[in-house]
C-alpha cells in the first residue's frame, strides 16, 4: 500500500483540520498520483474536501469508528478493514491518525517537503529519522510564490 502527503519542515501537515499552506505543484502531483486509485481517507480530512464531496475518478474509503456512512464513501470501521478493501494500490491520503494507523502496512510513501514552517498541530512521522524507510528518488523539486518544494519517493527497507 502506498501514502502520500505533503510535510513542512517539522514534518507537520495541517493545522484546525486543513493544511495551512498548500502548493499548487503538490496538488498536481496528488491528482496525478491517486487518480484512479482508491484512497482511504478519514472523516476530519474527507470533510476538508471541497463540499464534503469524495474525490472524482477514484474509489474513497473512508475510515471512521463515529461517522455513519457518507455519500460517495465506502465506510471502513478499522485500519484493517480498510486496508482489505482498498487492496494493495490504494493511497492513504490522510489525516493524521489514519497515517499512523496504516503507515505500518504501507511500503511506499510519496512526501512532498515544503520548506516552510506554518503553525501545525498534527504531524506525520519523520521518514527521515526511520531506520526502516529510506528516500529511493527525488521526483521533483520546484519553487511556487516563493515556497521551495521537494517530492520525495521513500521505501520501506
Amino acid at each position: 500500500m502506498n501514502c502520500i502527503v505533503a510535510v513542512y519542515e517539522n514534518w507537520g501537515i495541517g493545522c484546525g483540520g486543513t493544511q495551512p499552506l498548500a502548493l499548487s505543484a503538490d496538488r498536481k502531483f496528488f491528482r496525478a498520483a491517486t487518480m484512479g486509485c482508491p484512497v482511504i481517507v478519514g472523516r476530519r480530512t474527507a470533510a476538508d474536501f471541497p463540499g464534503g464531496q469524495p474525490l472524482p475518478g477514484r474509489e474513497n474509503y473512508l475510515l471512521s469508528r463515529s461517522r455513519e456512512a457518507a455519500p460517495g464513501f465506502a465506510l471502513c470501521r478499522s485500519p484493517e478493514e480498510a486496508a482489505q478493501r482498498a487492496g494493495e494500490g490504494a493511497f492513504v491520503i490522510g489525516g493524521g491518525s489514519v497515517y499512523c494507523a496504516l503507515l505500518p502496512m504501507c511500503d511506499t510513501a510519496y512526501v512532498t517537503k515544503i520548506f516552510a514552517a506554518p503553525s501545525c498541530d498534527t504531524f506525520f512521522p519523520n521518514l527521515d529519522a526511520d531506520n526502516a524507510w529510506e528516500r529511493a528518488a527525488l521526483l521533483q523539486s520546484g519553487e511556487e510564490n516563493a515556497v521551495r518544494y521537494e517530492i520525495w519517493l521513500y521505501k520501506r527497507r
